[in-house]
């Protein structure tokens, strides 16, 4: 079964900003962070790199990891699981406005991304131009 992102319901954090996740990719991100336990957040970003010049990067961390410049953003899921996405301020330069989506399918499934901010993306899904 896969998700349509374009009819997607979307979800942003707490306070409006943030990477926008669609229902899909809010329950897997859901139980993925209840497996890794209370003191770990997500971080998200870009490095040089990947097909197109740029790849995105997503992997939990420790809590205390989170850099005193980075921007930390809080969501709630339908189910009421709470957890903290990380990103540092050069990354949200690339994927500001960015959907984060997920797919069960056997062929390109997992977490997919769609940025409004590239100019250029590969067959990856995980690399991008600006």
């Amino acid at each position: 079964m896969s998700s349509s992102s374009s009819t997607a319901v979307t979800h942003t954090a707490l306070d409006g900003k943030g990477i926008l996740i669609t229902q899909p990719a809010m329950q897997q991100l859901a139980r993925l962070c209840l497996d890794q336990g209370e003191d770990q957040v997500l971080r998200v970003g870009v490095r040089s790199g990947g097909c197109s010049g740029m790849s995105y990067t997503m992997d939990f961390v420790p809590a205390s990891d989170i850099q005193e410049s980075d921007e930390v953003y809080e969501y709630t899921s339908p189910k009421g699981a709470t957890f903290r996405v990380v990103s540092d301020p050069k990354s949200l330069l690339y994927i500001y406005g960015m959907q984060l989506d997920f797919s069960t399918e056997l062929i390109g499934g997992g977490f997919n991304f769609t940025n409004p901010n590239a100019t250029q993306t590969c067959g990856c899904g995980s690399s991008f131009a600006v």
